[in-house]
């Protein structure tokens, strides 16, 4: 079977590039190796949030996703309270001062990965969908590339995308340097319900025993994502639920009153990835295969939803050229995106070695760091215009 594109990976970033690339001309291959799960009879909330910037949320809007998301189930941040590990330095980023409607989007992944499967799987006969099915072997040849799935099946394409998580198995394949570290963290999500109301404020604190974030969901809920040692998000997901509600209490200095567990604790390991190249000839990475950052900032799912919208703009607008694997055309791409992406990964990985760190006087510097900026209107707009995008 011989296609223009074969896209590895069918999570949000890999399927949100297809579904802009449904007016392309690109006959395409969308590989997904799980069942894409439907959505649970009852209205149980997923554990797994993301936090969705403006520009993410009107890109998926454009692709007719964000429009199947129920508004019971999205959250808009109006504000963002930040404070350090002293008890009293702090941030606030407010989108009345800078005057957008929201900061962000709360919304569970469950909810996006149905909604924009739901767009794939409308008419679109230049996609078809091989799910679901694994890779077995993938050769590259100068005119095109081979793809072998484990049924059997051979595939062709003049490109590759490898969009296939931080343990990216194309990339592996492709043989692109990765530079990784463990930050010996794991995060810990759980969603609670709130004695007091949120009021759309995102909360998070620097501590010493990791960043703890509580996110504003519908109604009096939030979610939860506490970045901490391993030994800790041990002890978190093994304490009784009404002990697990009072350490989280306490940790967010009881801002949101008493805390009442909707979904259980589960954690998954943190980790810093940079990848050497994000293309390769009839090769590109998009999403968490292309970087792997800290959650801190909550940017990861953008970082990837903006690889993918850089790379369907250069495919939609590629003229004459009928070559979509064309090395120039995927040059452009690795141009215009590892400025931004280099930009989130020192950001992010500074802050987590600043914050993870016991020395006294960085302590007084970080906290000190954090008034100041507080206090200057320009350096805080500009760190939210990033965010923002």
């Amino acid at each position: 079977m011989k296609f223009d594109m074969i896209v590895i990976g069918g999570g949000l970033v890999g399927a949100s590039l297809v579904a802009a690339l449904k007016g392309s001309g690109l006959k395409m291959a969308l590989i997904e190796p799980y069942e894409t799960p439907p959505l649970p009879q009852d209205d149980s909330w997923d554990s797994r949030v993301y936090a969705i910037s403006p520009g993410s949320a009107a890109f998926l809007q454009e692709l007719g996703v964000w429009q199947l998301m129920g508004a019971e189930r999205v959250a808009p941040v109006y504000e963002m309270a930040v404070f350090g590990d002293d008890n009293t330095a702090h941030i606030n980023f407010s989108a009345y001062e800078i005057g957008i409607p929201e900061l962000a989007f709360i919304a569970e992944n469950r909810q996006l990965q149905t909604a924009v499967w739901e767009v794939l799987k409308s008419s679109n006969e230049n996609l078809h969908i091989f799910c679901p099915a694994k890779c077995t072997a993938i050769t590259w040849q100068e005119s095109h590339v081979e793809v072998q799935l484990d049924d059997g099946s051979q595939l062709e394409a003049a490109l590759v995308v490898g969009a296939d998580g931080v343990n990216s198995w194309v990339r592996k394949q492709a043989e692109i340097d990765v530079s990784r570290h463990a930050y010996n963290q794991i995060g810990v999500v759980a969603n609670f319900s709130t004695e007091r109301p949120h009021r759309q404020i995102a909360h998070q604190w620097f501590r010493r025993d990791g960043v703890l974030a509580l996110l504003p969901l519908p109604d009096k809920r939030v979610s939860m994502v506490w970045s901490t040692t391993e030994d800790h998000a041990d002890f978190l997901r093994n304490l009784p639920e009404d002990e697990l509600c009072h350490r989280v209490e306490e940790a967010a200095s009881h801002t949101l009153g008493k805390l009442q567990l909707i979904t259980p604790p589960v954690g998954f390991p943190l980790n810093f990835v940079h990848v050497d190249k994000l293309i390769k000839p009839r090769l590109v990475l998009i999403g968490d295969a292309a970087h792997g950052i800290h959650p801190l900032a909550g940017q990861g799912v953008n970082l990837g939803l903006r690889d993918t919208r850089e790379l369907a703009a250069i495919l939609n607008a590629r003229g004459m050229r009928t070559d979509c694997g064309d090395f120039m055309l995927l040059r452009r791409y690795e141009l215009a995106r590892k400025e931004d992406i280099l930009a989130l990964e020192l950001a992010t990985d500074g802050l987590q070695k600043l914050f993870n760190n016991s020395n006294p006087t960085l302590a007084r510097l970080r906290n000190l760091g954090l008034e100041i900026t507080n206090r200057l209107p320009l350096i805080k707009n500009r760190l939210m215009q990033h965010a923002l995008n």
